[in-house]
């Protein structure tokens, strides 16, 4: 997708770097001998286990240095006393965190997206990846004028305000609102927190528009921020893939991916969820685009999997959108179960030279890992297969190359050969 751009309101001019002449005494953590490895190969967390003493008593979201057993520094992070990730790194260098550096960041990030995308392809677009932009714990999507911002972190939480702020100033934003109620909270000892932070609080759902069609996202209830942006690129592929082929979406949720494959053409389209609220949506969506004519089931895909190959049905094109089944690597045993099954009954009801779009969100699912599910998957269902592509999110959810903890979308291209 290089050399196209999507075009925000330009910002007057980039904040540059500024220099501090008296920086604040921090708290600081001293790290147990060899354990700082990590921290100078810049990845940004610290886990407590790596901690040897704490330096006067620095609150959740404080900001802190981060010293080697011999005292270097090595990094200015905040402080997370409930979490396993005891403190997540802002800076590399000596320097305040306040208000200021947040908005040179997030600018930052801003300007950074202002190439990523097809002129007027969309309005919905990720300003702010977490780790991956340098501002751990923090995510904005921004939808029309509307950011959504979620907080997941104790540094995060601390500065909502100075962020918030910086948000509501950008160029054409008339709110901010707030979804920090990712289960992740619960590990950093805090509450989750939705509704609006800046601007009118009403509407609660919105109307985006992404490569021609447009979705409602609802920004009080809806999965994550409102809306898959990660997925936008994928969507493309399965509508140009589309043309005249028996399409089956699972996991739905408010029909990105069954719209795109009506769009492009599709012969049939049938859509599995197992939200009534989402496929509300979803039809809704299909009406707004006049794309009449998919079949919306509501129940448990992997029963509705199950069910349709009793009753000898058949696809062309399967996609395979499941939840996070693991967010960490400690389940991933268990999640592998769960997408050997999906992937294992998709291949079995795929008709030969049919096509798998299949996907992985999940943190503790590797990509390595991931590939093997599937190909054991294809083993045990007594089909042929290739992989004929591979996929993850789009250029507005970078991986930086010192976190590669970043990469958690993963997608496989199969086609079934016989």
């Amino acid at each position: 997708m290089s050399g196209h751009s999507v075009r925000f309101p330009e910002f007057a001019s980039r904040v540059s770097r500024f220099t501090i002449h008296h920086l604040p005494l921090l708290k600081k953590l001293i790290l147990k001998p060899g354990r700082e490895k990590s921290l100078k190969r810049r990845h940004p967390w610290v886990f407590s286990g790596a901690v040897a003493r704490v330096e006067g008593e620095p609150g959740a979201g404080e900001t802190v240095e981060v010293r080697s057993s011999s005292g270097a520094f090595l990094a200015v992070a905040a402080y997370s006393p409930r979490s396993q990730i005891v403190a997540r790194v802002w800076d590399w260098e000596k320097r305040a965190i306040d208000g200021a550096f947040f908005n040179e960041c997030i600018k930052q990030a801003v300007d950074q997206r202002q190439t990523l995308l097809n002129p007027g392809a969309t309005d919905a677009v990720r300003l702010v990846h977490a780790e991956s932009d340098g501002l751990p714990g923090i995510v904005a999507d921004r939808y029309a004028s509307t950011i959504v911002l979620q907080l997941s972190s104790a540094g995060a939480e601390h500065w909502r305000e100075a962020i918030a702020d910086t948000l509501a100033a950008l160029p054409g934003v008339t709110r901010v609102w707030e979804r920090s109620d990712a289960e992740v909270r619960n590990l950093e000892g805090l509450p989750a927190a939705t509704g609006p932070l800046r601007g009118d609080p009403q509407p609660t759902q919105i109307t985006v528009t992404e490569n021609g069609l447009m979705f409602r996202v609802d920004l009080e209830h809806g999965h994550k921020t409102g809306f898959y942006l990660d997925q936008r690129v994928n969507r493309q592929q399965v509508r140009a893939a589309a043309s005249g082929r028996d399409v089956l979406d699972c996991f739905s949720y408010t029909g990105g991916f069954a719209l795109n494959a009506a769009a492009g053409g599709a012969r049939a389209v049938t859509a599995a969820e197992s939200s009534a609220d989402a496929l509300d949506l979803a039809r809704k969506n299909a009406e707004l685009n006049r794309l009449p004519g998919v079949d919306w089931i509501e129940g448990d895909v992997f029963h509705l999997l199950r069910k349709f190959l009793d009753e000898g049905r058949r696809f062309d094109l399967i996609v395979l959108d499941p939840p996070k089944f693991a967010p960490t690597a400690a389940l991933a045993a268990k999640a592998a179960r769960g997408y050997k099954d999906i992937n294992l009954l998709a291949f079995k009801l795929l008709r030969a030279g049919g096509l798998l779009f299949t996907f992985s969100c999940s943190g503790g699912v590797t990509a390595d890992l991931f590939r093997k599910i599937v190909a054991g998957s294809a083993l045990d269902a007594g089909v042929q297969a290739q992989i004929i592509g591979r996929t993850g999110p789009g250029p507005d959810h970078p991986v930086a190359l010192n976190f590669p903890e970043g990469d958690y979308l993963k997608g496989l291209l199969c086609r079934r050969t016989e």
